[in-house]
């Protein structure tokens, strides 16, 4: 089994669940199928810079410091991109550092995919022109008169249109990530997965 490349990304006011709980699905993933050496997935976290950030509980700037393994520079080649949403994602929908990264990220990944408001970072970088995306239910009319190209699916938790799936708000995040388990290795490992994690959601379904 090959071992795929993870990559979330963070930045300062990120929200905790929205990069934690699709974390938690890949490790749990990787430990329920982890046997003769097998290791789907190599999870880890990208940032623009090699610092602490501060990840928000819901409340800008109270939260918790967060470090990232990789740099927008040093991060290998993912197979799996997650961008997660937060207060930040006001800022970072303008950084066009990060926004280069993406565009020239996204097209080589297997899977690139938005939890809440990550979709803006997406959008904002044009990979989701012309494609199907969701967002947090409070920011779907922000979304849909910023980024008029997308086509705005309300009422689901989450949207997939060829490689790039977006969720709705926080804790779809979590069905985001066991979705993209089952599209990668299989709807018995995404099942396992979710028990493991005593978890009943809707990742086996987009509504």
């Amino acid at each position: 089994m090959p071992t795929r490349n993870v990559g979330i990304v963070i930045f300062d006011d990120v929200e905790v669940l929205d990069f934690s709980g699709p974390f938690e699905v890949f490790s749990i993933a990787n430990a329920v199928v982890l046997q003769a050496g097998d290791r789907p997935f190599n999870v880890f976290l990208v940032a623009q810079e090699q610092r602490p950030y501060l990840a928000s509980g819901g409340l800008p700037g109270l939260g918790y410091r967060v470090l990232p393994d990789y740099t927008l520079e040093t991060a290998p080649h993912l197979d799996v991109l997650v961008a997660p949403g937060g207060a930040g994602t006001r800022v970072e929908d303008t950084n066009e550092t990060l926004l280069d990264w993406l565009r020239a990220t996204v097209p080589s990944t297997e899977v690139a995919a938005s939890v809440c408001t990550g979709a803006f970072l997406l959008a904002a970088a044009g990979v989701l022109n012309q494609r199907r995306a969701t967002t947090h239910v409070r920011q779907i009319d922000r979304f849909r008169e910023t980024f008029p190209r997308v086509e705005v699916v309300e009422g689901v938790r989450w949207v997939e249109d060829g490689n790039l799936i977006s969720s709705a708000g926080v804790s779809a995040g979590i069905d985001l990530a066991l979705h993209v388990v089952s599209r990668l290795l299989g709807p018995e490992i995404a099942g396992r997965t979710a028990r493991s994690m005593q978890y009943q959601g809707s990742w086996d379904s987009s509504s």
